[in-house]
């Protein structure tokens, strides 16, 4: 028999580390008993929730049963019963209807931050190139709808995206989740426009895929069928000469905001939309001249351009940027609330569909001319000479 001597240290076994951790229980002592029974930290809240109705309830049968004005027919015995039947029924709707607005705010919690994380708002500056941007969904109550807008700098100059999925509202998101989430990743993988491009394809094809995949409607009842389903897209690059270098997919052209002008940015004909047809073998890029500072791009859906007032009139999407162009440098945030007004004023409310405005402006200090060049004057055109035309010392 082993005696261990008063204040001697006693081992004690260590514990398995196998051993799962309990799970989390609330301690709740017994009235009976006193014994603590472990609950989970929803068991409060539920129980909470059921006091009232319960309380509520047990009135109305203690009143029936125990009250003798309950079971007497006189008018005003009658009278004194409905009052009480009109309390409870009302303590058990407005009960009700507490229990689901909280409900309904922590959805459109959970909705708009997971809407936030899809569709970020980007920053103001990125790399010398001030941003500012919106999104007008055609859903009330919804952040986010069929257009996407993207603005990344990477190794390969600034790249930003915009387009616009068949359709509007909540039903084409997951669509703009496949775009979006292809194109963070391609223009950091990607040194050519083209293969950000077939990227974009790819994920779009995909998860068109997937979806006829999970479709198990009858033919017709689905709102918008795969086979239809399309999504315009316009990428482009800012080099940090200021060089601009696009390919269209089924997109409006940006517009160019220089010199108290509003021109489109390009004329040549777009690349079909992705979805329906695939893409040619050569993706030509189409060059665009140079971003000079001071000078913006707004990138827009047809949103902007389709929109119409009472009368049926179209928004005149031109007209305002030339009067928000008169001044230079331009500034991005500007000419978007000076766009944003005019849009809500001449559709009188929300637009019917989804709207989409990137403005991308050009805050980068001018480039000086390389030391030992002779008799180069600054040009003023938008593209410079090029390099194997200027003069060089012997």
């Amino acid at each position: 028999m082993i005696r261990f001597k008063a204040g001697t240290p006693r081992w004690v076994p260590p514990r398995p580390a196998s051993r799962a951790p309990a799970p989390f229980r609330l301690p709740l002592r017994s009235r009976t008993g006193g014994r603590r029974a472990a609950v989970r930290p929803g068991g409060r809240r539920r129980v909470r929730d059921l006091a009232l109705p319960v309380a509520l309830g047990a009135t109305a049968v203690a009143y029936r049963l125990t009250c003798p004005l309950a079971r007497d027919d006189a008018l005003c015995a009658r009278l004194v019963s409905s009052a009480v039947l009109c309390a409870v029924c009302t303590g058990l709707v407005l009960h009700v209807r507490h229990r689901m607005l909280r409900e309904l705010r922590q959805v459109r919690r959970v909705a708009e931050a997971a809407q936030s994380a899809l569709l970020r708002t980007p920053p103001p500056h990125v790399d010398g190139l001030a941003v500012a941007a919106v999104q007008l969904p055609a859903d009330r109550g919804a952040r986010i709808g069929g257009d996407l807008y993207e603005v990344v700098a990477t190794e390969h100059g600034v790249r930003a995206v915009i387009g616009d999925v068949r359709g509007h509202g909540l039903g084409a998101v997951g669509t703009v989740a496949a775009v979006l989430g292809s194109f963070r990743e391609a223009v950091h993988d990607e040194a050519e426009l083209a293969g950000v491009l077939r990227r974009l394809e790819r994920a779009v094809a995909r998860h068109l895929r997937e979806r006829a995949g999970d479709e198990h409607a009858p033919a017709g009842t689905a709102d918008a069928p795969v086979c239809e389903e399309f999504v315009t897209v316009l990428v482009l690059e800012i080099l940090p000469d200021g060089e601009v270098r696009a390919l269209n997919c089924g997109h409006p052209w940006p517009y160019l905001l220089s010199g108290a002008r509003a021109d489109p940015l390009a004329r040549a004909d777009p690349l079909p939309p992705l979805g329906p047809f695939p893409l040619p073998p050569e993706l030509p890029v189409v060059a665009c001249g140079r971003l000079l500072p001071g000078d913006a791009l707004v990138l827009h859906t047809d949103g902007a351009e389709e929109a119409r007032d009472a009368d049926g009139r179209f928004f005149p999407l031109r007209e305002v940027l030339t009067d928000a162009a008169g001044e230079h440098p331009v500034a991005p945030r500007t000419v978007l609330r000076t766009v944003l007004g005019a849009l809500l004023r001449h559709t009188v409310g929300p637009p019917e569909d989804d709207v989409a405005l990137l403005i991308i402006g050009n805050e980068r200090p001018p480039r000086r001319a390389p030391a030992g060049v002779r008799g180069a004057a600054r040009p003023a055109a938008a593209d410079p000479p090029p390099t194997d035309q200027l003069q060089f010392p012997a």
